[in-house]
């Protein structure tokens, strides 16, 4: 059984957990989930909680294809008062920040979050990694091919999965080395792969159990969801449940979304199922 100590709060993955997106950044690719007004945002908290989110991520940088990067001090200025303010309301909720700058992953945990998720694994920001040693605190250790400005052009792998595990081979290494204690692994979706690419990642994640930490899984509304059936990402749903049920067969032990009942019932059914004939 696998488990995460966020600051003195023990998170099981035995069963699948969900984390919920909380976007603070005007510029996401699904505007359903954007919340400006203090209300709206622990509105928005409280009915994840209510529906079973066991972490809420909170984040201030669009990092869709092609989105233009912004400073510190402005990421810093959308995610720490959301940060503090759900820290005050919901002071027993592991909050996490996705955020690939140290100092605002260091500023982060000050305010209340106990998990770091990086899209860039310490790229972006060569002091990342000995930052979150530390914090001592999780980490999610994201794969990316380049950056999010030029992920998506031209993506070229010799084998997808097993250029990916590799990643994680050598990132796992640089963290322990550096003293995190507690890694989950995030395939990285979207991140630097073509639709086809994913597809292969998904269909042949197990492969990362090898590595024995938990494997996020964030395909909620992303395009090879909607580019493959031809629609929005707000009628992306049903597509996301069911890429959802294919990640938990092949291992994923957290789940990132925007619809946590949806991702709730999915584990609740594929659980029931895992162990119908035991």
């Amino acid at each position: 059984m696998l488990t995460l100590n966020c600051k003195g709060k023990i998170l099981s993955s035995e069963i699948p957990l969900i984390m919920g997106i909380i976007n603070t950044t005007p510029d996401s690719f699904f505007e359903g989930h954007l919340a400006d007004a203090p209300d709206e945002m622990i509105n928005r908290a409280e009915r994840m909680i209510r529906e079973g989110a066991d972490i809420l991520d909170i984040g201030g940088q669009s990092t869709k294809p092609g989105s233009k990067r912004i400073e510190s001090d402005e990421e810093l200025n959308r995610v720490i008062p959301v940060i503090r303010l759900l820290h005050t309301h919901f002071p027993d909720v592991i909050l996490s920040v996705d955020t690939y700058y140290s100092n605002v992953a260091k500023i982060a945990v000050e305010a209340g979050a106990s998990i770091i998720n990086d899209i860039s694994a310490g790229n972006m920001d060569a002091n990342m990694i000995t930052t979150v040693a530390n914090l001592d605190v999780p980490y999610i250790c994201m794969h990316m091919l380049g950056t999010p400005e030029t992920m998506q052009q031209n993506p070229v792998y010799k084998d997808v999965t097993q250029d990916v595990l590799n990643f994680f081979i050598r990132k796992i290494t640089d963290c322990k080395k550096a003293g995190i204690k507690d890694i989950i692994i995030d395939p990285g979706f979207g991140f630097g792969k073509t639709i086809q690419q994913n597809y292969q990642l998904l269909k042949e994640m197990s492969a990362l159990q090898m590595l024995e930490l938990p494997i996020l899984a964030g395909l909620s509304r992303k395009g090879m969801i909607y580019k493959t059936l031809n629609v929005e990402a707000r009628e992306a749903l049903n597509g996301t449940t069911v890429l959802n049920t294919l990640a938990l067969q092949n291992g994923a032990k957290i789940l990132r979304v925007h619809d946590v009942k949806e991702a709730r019932e999915a584990i609740l059914l594929f659980e029931y199922y895992k162990n119908a004939a035991q």
